[in-house]
């Protein structure tokens, strides 16, 4: 069987051990004589998959025991309208640090539960960095401060996370478990399973204990997350196949090291295609400022854009998937998460070389 590198932004690769553990088990999960999907998730086995998989996140990201991790339905998404939700409510401000389209959605969103100020933004330079420390306005007032860890369409990436004198929010849906992050200098942080974790469908919210019951009188019981940890994630049927698919991903990363061990993976697998484009005498290039140049998404464009459909035509043949651009920005973008090998990377490398010898 033939596998391709899947480039995508999301949905992207899982490990291969990951899907051929899935596949022998699909009909037959831990000798139950049933499929996973078909389990109760209140049910003993589903209860020791959901408490392995938490304590395998607990143990690869250090999680301080004071801090709850919930698996709710949904990606970041929803998790704009649910952080305001549940965080707003003592304060009813918040600041946002605004890097590029999602954290420019997270704000919109944000502003239908209360006031939210945009403390920092690189809008004006389309993007290309994060805004200097020095040129924020944060309230010292707010109920939290919000950012977006890396921006998946632009590219663009904290190289540390702000320093702020109220809680910290992060939105970690493309970077979470590709690098080191600390979760105790965090009031919350929450990303989608579908990019360096599982599936679709499930996302993990970690969150300060002291940050509970604050939520507004407005926040469904379903989506006030301290309904959700006292239920232990279970206030209705959750996801359950992208649960156990995100469980096994989690023991691929710890067998494979943990969080150091992949980051140091992630930074190659980025050095070699930025070196390619960089390399190219201008005919590819990558807009964004280098020291903010995310390892995760690595949009990039030809000079001559008429050569595009041909790049991504050529690419699928070689096996080269899910490189065409967001439709906001266009051009051409690769996802490196953490299912990408480097062996994938070093092939797309190849073949942009190649395109550009041919066309140069």
């Amino acid at each position: 069987m033939a596998r391709s590198h899947n480039f995508s932004a999301g949905p992207t690769a899982l490990p291969l051990s990951v899907l051929e553990q899935a596949h022998g088990e699909f009909f037959d999960f831990a000798g139950s004589g049933m499929s996973v999907m078909e389990i109760s998730h209140r049910s003993d086995l589903f209860m020791e998959l959901a408490y392995r998989a938490e304590q395998d996140l607990r143990a690869l990201l250090h999680v301080p025991t004071h801090y709850q991790v919930l698996f709710v339905q949904g990606g970041a998404s929803l998790q704009f309208a649910q952080v305001p939700m549940n965080l707003m409510g003592t304060k009813g401000s918040a600041d946002y640090l605004h890097t590029g389209l999602w954290s420019g959605k997270a704000i919109q969103v944000a502003r239908r539960f209360g006031d939210v100020r945009i403390a920092a933004s690189s809008q004006e330079s389309d993007f290309d960095r994060i805004p200097g420390a020095a040129q924020w306005q944060l309230n010292p007032q707010a109920a939290y401060l919000h950012y977006t860890e890396n921006e998946t369409v632009h590219g663009v990436q904290f190289a540390a996370p702000p320093e702020a004198g109220v809680p910290l929010v992060c939105d970690a849906c493309s970077s979470l478990l590709s690098k080191p992050i600390d979760v105790a200098g965090h009031g919350l942080i929450y990303a989608a399973a579908q990019k360096n974790m599982g599936a679709a469908g499930l996302s993990v919210v970690i969150v300060d204990e002291a940050l509970l019951d604050t939520a507004l009188a407005c926040t469904p019981e379903i989506l006030n997350y301290a309904h959700i940890a006292r239920a232990r994630s279970m206030l209705n049927t959750p996801p359950t196949f992208a649960w156990y698919l995100t469980g096994l991903t989690l023991q691929w990363l710890r067998r494979r090291g943990g969080i150091e061990a992949i980051h140091q993976t992630n930074l190659a697998k980025a050095r070699v295609l930025y070196a390619c484009i960089d390399g190219s005498d201008g005919f590819y290039r990558n807009r964004v400022q280098a020291p903010f140049r995310s390892i995760n998404n690595v949009p990039f464009a030809l000079a001559d854009a008429a050569l595009e459909a041909d790049f991504l035509r050529r690419a699928n043949l070689r096996g080269l998937k899910g490189l065409k651009g967001h439709a906001s920005v266009g051009g051409l973008r690769a996802s490196l998460y953490n299912a990408v090998t480097l062996a994938a990377v070093e092939a797309l490398s190849e073949f942009m070389q190649d395109f550009a010898r041919q066309h140069g």
